[in-house]
């Protein structure tokens, strides 16, 4: 929210020679984010002065409109001629006046301003549009002064459109909905510098008549539990906004439309209440406030044709839907340029229904803004009022005698607060009578029982402390305040932030990371080293993920857990395997041009415990008990840690020394392999299988155990994954659960021999069904102590071997740790393993 100081000002008695720091860290002890405070006297150096346009000749032969004008600047230029000046912008003409920046002027940014021929004239200067002067993001045009400025030709333009004032841009968290208001602000500062607050809220307004200003039905009081309207008639619809109004709003970084709708915009930034204004003569019949009806359309006034749901709120007419309730009007009931009879609507919505509309609709106005974090509902009529005051004095008409008040709004329900709970939460010593004075500050109200709490710092009970509750009833425009939690943040946070210790809690003893840290660590860096690019994907996927998988209907990944409040409707469930948002990132980076990708993703999943129903409701006055901590523990879903990587492209590039090689299920299988000895799982232990699974194509899938237990699968993509998802054919994957893998055993240091190896090359023919693993299995127990490595190098098949029939090559290296090996020794090993490999699988040596 940006707003200047000067309009602050209005409503709290700032110290008059306040520096700009000093401002800025009071709101940030306050708990208030500032972005920028900028003195913008200091953003334009040189002479900014007020011109009134003399003359304007249009220039053509260009590719765009172009203007020569000649602009009455006074004696600032030294002449008292008129400033030759070069502008594109249509939207004044002569005897507007206007702001120029003369040569040797600077504008923000750094932008230096000279004299130079452009277009064939001389141009000395520019005429500024508020972008331009660091003002708002308008470029639409220039900025033209309206006739309630009395500035004369060759002023100073700065003090004309508040270049002499302080803009602070703050960023307001979600709790403090309140302070997206000068209201709100002002009271804030009001309490850090402890002088008094205008409340522009607490003016008298008039109430609620018997006769209603406009036919109104409310069928849903939930959603919208107050609803107050007002006419103007005969409002003139060529009065302009005046230029201290747009200059304001210019400065919040709204844009000037007309002098209804900136009211509505002006009262919603002074007071913090969003309103709406109608032409009441293109309102058909009465108005009805509703929940929409699924199907429903309404064009809103950013032109968009919207379909609507059932949960949506609108306001509606004989035609159907006017208005998409708190977030934006529609184009058929909207103010335009002969509008002449105002209908001011200002209401209270329910912020969670806002929150929803805004986010389904991707459309998050200001108003919007202010609703879900929340509104208060008594300055409704104060608003109303507000507006039309403002409409009358500077667009005329004649405002209605009736008001419209349709009021649902439930009291404030008390908090119960033990007087010394902010004292033992913090460990600062808080009086009860200060926690008093510091919540009625904020706007409570705060009694014990049925009498009002004791000054008197010696009172027995209360002001010491002991055994005091307090009642304290939040004010309505801090909805925020539920608990006895937020109370205490409130009495911390007026009281200063600065006043609680820091104090680093001392680091418990321990061994540094544990095992299963070591673990993530490991397997990471494995998979670095190896060439894949770690990413982080959302956990967010869709509903039709698991049908572009291709999973079966009884597979355990179809159940997911539904969010209640997604941050995207299209993506409400949390994955249950890592493959759908990796592959998603995969598709992303394929269409953004790159095609050899290796990437990996290590993280959690989430499977849903069915039949768990409800976690109980925990509040957080006291810790829960550790009954209700196994309550809601077993309601949370499974969260195991999987590993996941996605080939596509070539592993090895292509280059002057040769061809690439495409990355395959092979790979994939590989990259498991790596991942289980990074895990610290021994080869030994490791056992790969041919398996079905889906995502995987059903005769390049592999299966990994560890142990005999299934850990994960690696292989080819199945076809029709791959053409649902849009990937390149032969997309591999593998994803293993890190948590299924049993601890990491404790290796002894192996033995180094410094004796020569002797290397053995072995081919032997099995069936294809038969696994290569199986065989390496099968040779590492048949040839004994003496074998240090066995590496398959080679697969063939052909003819020559049968039908069904295939050659597996291995290298066998034997090395004794105390000798060198004889050949017949060597020879021996290597006969046993073959043996052993024909008496389990049936293999024979290739040529035998």
């Amino acid at each position: 929210m940006r707003v200047s100081v000067s309009w602050l000002r209005e409503y709290v008695d700032l110290p008059a020679d306040l520096p700009t720091g000093d401002l800025e860290q009071a709101l940030v002890d306050l708990g208030i984010e500032v972005e920028s405070a900028v003195d913008l006297a200091e953003t334009v150096t040189g002479q900014l002065v007020v011109g009134e346009v003399r003359e304007i000749e249009e220039l053509t032969g260009f590719k765009k409109p172009i203007r020569f004008c000649r602009v009455d600047v006074g004696a600032a230029n030294g002449t008292g001629e008129p400033q030759e000046i070069v502008c594109g912008a249509r939207n004044f003409a002569p005897g507007d006046r206007v702001v120029v920046i003369l040569p040797g002027g600077v504008l923000p940014g750094g932008f230096a301003i000279g004299a130079r021929k452009t277009y064939g004239h001389n141009s000395a200067g520019m005429i500024c549009s508020a972008k331009e002067l660091g003002l708002g993001d308008d470029h639409s045009g220039i900025i033209v002064l309206g006739p309630d400025v009395t500035a004369k030709p060759g002023d100073d333009a700065r003090p004309v459109v508040g270049l002499d004032d302080v803009v602070l841009d703050l960023e307001i968290t979600p709790d403090r909905g309140y302070a997206l208001s000068l209201r709100g602000l002002a009271r804030e500062l009001s309490h850090a510098f402890d002088v008094p607050l205008r409340d522009p809220a607490r003016v008298p307004a008039p109430a609620g008549t018997e006769t209603p200003a406009y036919p109104v039905e409310v069928r849903d009081t939930v959603g919208c539990d107050r609803f107050t309207a007002r006419l103007v008639r005969g409002v003139d619809p060529t009065a302009p906004t005046p230029s201290w109004m747009q200059q304001r709003l210019v400065t919040a970084g709204i844009r000037s439309i007309s002098l209804p709708v900136d009211i509505t915009n002006y009262v919603m930034l002074e007071l913090g209440q969003p309103m709406h204004a109608f032409d009441a003569d293109r309102i058909a019949g009465p108005l009805v406030v509703r929940r929409a009806e699924a199907g429903e359309k309404l064009t809103t006034l950013d032109g968009v044709n919207r379909v609507l749901t059932a949960d949506d709120m609108v306001i509606c007419d004989d035609t159907g839907p006017i208005s998409l309730a708190a977030v934006m009007g529609g184009e058929t009931s909207e103010v335009v340029a002969g509008t002449t009879t105002v209908l001011f609507e200002a209401a209270h919505w329910d912020p969670a229904m806002v929150g929803r509309t805004a986010r389904r609709h991707k459309l998050f106005s200001e108003a919007a803004k202010r609703w879900e974090r929340g509104v208060d509902p008594a300055v409704a009529l104060v608003a109303l009022e507000r507006a039309v005051r403002l409409l009358t004095e500077h667009g005329g008409g004649t405002p209605g005698a009736e008001i419209l008040d349709i009021d649902h709004v439930r009291p404030r329900t008390p908090i119960s607060l033990p007087a010394d709970l902010p004292t033992r939460r913090v460990g600062v010593e808080y009086p009860p009578a200060r926690v008093v004075a510091l919540l009625e500050r904020v706007g409570c109200t705060v009694a014990q029982g049925a009498d009002r709490l004791s000054e008197d710092p010696g009172a027995v009970g209360v002001a010491s402390g002991v055994g005091a509750v307090l009642s304290v009833t939040p004010p309505t425009w801090r909805p925020d305040l539920t608990d006895p939690a937020d109370l205490v943040e409130e009495v911390v946070r007026l009281d200063g932030y600065d006043r609680v210790p820091s104090v680093l809690p001392t680091a418990p003893p321990g061994r540094g990371l544990t095992p299963r840290q070591r673990r993530r660590r490991a397997v990471a860096g494995s998979l670095a080293e190896r060439g894949y690019v770690e990413v982080l994907a959302h956990p967010f996927v869709s509903p039709e993920l698991a049908d572009q998988l291709g999973l079966p209907a009884d597979d355990s990944r179809r159940p997911a857990v539904r969010l209640a409040n997604p941050l995207s409707e299209e993506e409400p469930l949390l994955r249950t395997t890592l493959l759908g948002p990796l592959l998603g990132i995969l598709k992303r980076n394929l269409g953004r041009g790159h095609r050899d990708l290796a990437l990996y993703e290590i993280g959690a999943v989430f499977h849903p415990r069915v039949g768990a129903g409800s976690p109980p409701a925990m509040g957080v006055d006291r810790r829960p008990t550790d009954e209700e901590f196994a309550a809601a523990d077993a309601v949370v879903p499974a969260q195991p840690v999987h590993v996941a990587v996605v080939l596509s492209g070539d592993l090895d590039p292509a280059g002057w020394w040769g061809p690439g090689r495409p990355a395959g299920w092979a790979d994939a299988i590989e990259a498991a392999r790596d991942v289980l000895a990074a895990a610290g799982i021994p080869d030994e232990r490791v056992e790969v299988r041919a398996a079905e699974y889906a995502p995987w194509h059903p005769g390049r899938c592999a299966e990994l155990r560890v142990d005999g237990s299934v850990v994960g699968h690696a292989g080819e993509l199945h076809p029709v994954v791959v053409a649902a998802l849009e990937l390149p054919r032969r997309t591999s994957a593998m994803e293993l659960n890190l948590d299924t893998l049993p601890p990491t055993p404790v290796t002894p240091a192996p033995t180094v021999s410094g004796f020569p190896p002797a290397l053995i090359d072995v081919a032997l023919v099995v069936d294809e069904s038969v696994p290569a693993e199986q065989v390496r299995r099968a040779l590492e127990a048949g040839a004994g102590e003496l074998l240090e490595d066995v590496r398959l190098f080679d697969v063939y098949s052909g003819a020559q071997l049968g039908a069904g029939r295939r050659s597996l090559a291995y290298k066998l290296t034997f090395r004794a740790p105390d000798r060198t090996l004889t050949v017949e020794e060597a020879v021996a090993a290597r006969d046993a393993a073959v043996a052993v490999a024909a008496e389990r699988l049936g293999a024979t040596l290739r040529g035998a």
